[in-house]
């Protein structure tokens, strides 16, 4: 993810979580955690389907206050406060984009990701 990135659209917050969970994917497979692995990629299938099914119901309506800074993951240890601490980021971004989303099928569906990452 790059930074700075403004968090500004429908599109954009789905391409973060999308991106989000690529991340943590590949991040959990690489320290060992195969379910964590296998449960973040069902996460990031599901955030591309919605993106995709939910595309000609985007309103042009600008969203503020957000910023991809504001998530960033740190991912480089593998110990298990590094991973309740990357969760607690995620669970957050979902908590924060969620509300910003005025298509009901991808709030609902941010909302189970935030619910997922917050366990």
């Amino acid at each position: 993810m790059a930074s700075s990135d403004t968090l500004n659209t429908f599109g954009a917050i789905l391409s973060h979580a999308v991106e989000l969970e690529a991340q943590l994917s590949a991040w959990y497979a690489r320290i060992g955690e195969a379910d964590k692995a296998k449960a973040a990629d069902k996460r990031r299938a599901k955030l591309e389907r919605v993106r995709r099914e939910n595309v000609v119901e985007i309103t042009l309506e600008p969203i503020e206050g957000l910023s991809a800074d504001d998530y960033a993951l740190d991912l480089s240890g593998g110990s298990p406060a590094a991973q309740t601490a990357a969760a607690q980021v995620a669970a957050r971004f979902y908590a924060d984009v969620a509300p910003k989303i005025n298509v009901r099928a991808a709030q609902r569906a941010l909302e189970r990701c935030g619910r997922e990452h917050a366990r």
